[in-house]
């Protein structure tokens, strides 16, 4: 943009506290949430089912260039394999019906454990606690009655206390999937380990209409560390058989292996902000403005979805819409937008 000061992005980033950007992020997501579970609380289940929410959690390491902050530390990234140096954020998203909005709710930046003494910092198992138990408790403050919690995570969410927490807490339930070196006892009292139950003969296999080429067997079973569990063993079509864990539950195997897919938007979520809406460019030296960077790039995706999949109903993609954003914003002028005090430090009194 012609006139545009380079230094106004850091100045209004480094406006508001960094809770503060947090929870306008909480509050524009809880306003989503409560309208469109407006829409559906009087329909028919049917209805509801095709708006089923599914609560998915996951991590992500985003790439800090410059002078270090106090948030940057080294942390395992899944996409390199490797330990590097970044700023690991937490994210957690309501997924609507199979992808049709997603809905970031809530988001938290961890920091790394002090050096010396002192006492360590939250790890991303508790944060995931305090992130559900806030968002369902302001929730239930605006009038919504939810049904009890899906919750959807990777095998490093699988924490017996997490999952017993959920339960309890909310009367949910944690879909995670299970690591080869787990042991359960089976109800006739034989033991096998995760890495066997693939491959365990007399497997009560099915198929399923809602689950075209998925072959899938349900187990009830005894764990040493979370006890009663409910196992599916799942094998897909071109993929390494797998299975899923969850405390004892009532939930139909079908929908359990169709909440864990939806874990990949999260997945999406996260590529969605570093490739497209570049997060890791972000060159901020104050943690304040490194919130707001990362808060207002989860706000306009929350935009760019509703936007391309309810407005325009996929005819325009998310990259079209930012492709044509930018080019437009290269030909305006910051007089157009009444900036001259910001851009030109003119008295406040010129705006």
């Amino acid at each position: 943009m012609r006139g545009w000061e380079k230094n106004l992005p850091s100045r209004f980033l480094g406006a508001l506290p960094k809770r503060k950007w947090v929870k306008q992020l909480q509050a524009l997501g809880q306003e989503v949430l409560a309208v469109l579970w407006q829409h559906v609380a009087d329909k028919s289940p049917a209805t509801r089912s095709r708006w089923q929410w599914t609560w998915v959690a996951d991590d992500s390491v985003f790439k800090k260039y410059g002078e270090q902050l106090g948030l940057v530390g080294r942390w395992w990234s899944g996409q390199e394999k490797r330990v590097r140096l970044g700023i690991d954020g937490l994210l957690l998203v309501v997924v609507i019906g199979e992808g049709k909005l997603i809905v970031p709710v809530d988001f938290e930046v961890r920091r790394p454990d002090p050096a010396g003494p002192g006492r360590p910092c939250y790890d991303k198992l508790t944060w995931l606690e305090v992130m559900l138990d806030r968002t369902l408790a302001a929730l239930s403050q605006r009038g919504l009655q939810l049904p009890a919690p899906l919750v959807v995570a990777d095998s490093w969410f699988g924490d017996s206390g997490l999952l017993e927490h959920v339960a309890t807490a909310h009367q949910g339930t944690v879909v995670v999937e299970g690591k080869s070196s787990y042991v359960f006892h089976l109800p006739d009292g034989r033991r096998v380990k995760g890495k066997e139950l693939w491959t365990w003969p007399d497997l009560p296999w099915h198929d399923s209409a809602q689950l075209p080429g998925v072959r899938y067997a349900r187990l009830t079973a005894t764990s040493p560390t979370y006890g009663r569990v409910t196992l599916v063993v799942v094998q897909e079509p071109d993929q390494d058989p797998s299975y899923l864990l969850c405390l004892g539950t009532t939930i139909a195997a079908p929908r359990l292996i169709r909440a864990f897919g939806r874990r990949s938007w999260v997945e999406w979520c996260f590529r969605t902000l570093k490739h497209l809406l570049g997060t890791e460019a972000c060159q901020m030296q104050r943690e304040d403005a490194y919130y707001g960077h990362l808060v207002l790039r989860l706000v306009a995706l929350t935009v760019l979805v509703y936007t391309a999949r309810c407005l325009f109903r996929g005819r325009v993609t998310m990259e079209e819409i930012v492709f044509s954003l930018k080019h437009h914003w290269r030909f305006l002028d910051s007089e157009a937008l009444e900036l001259q005090a910001l851009s030109w430090a003119f008295p406040a009194e010129a705006a």
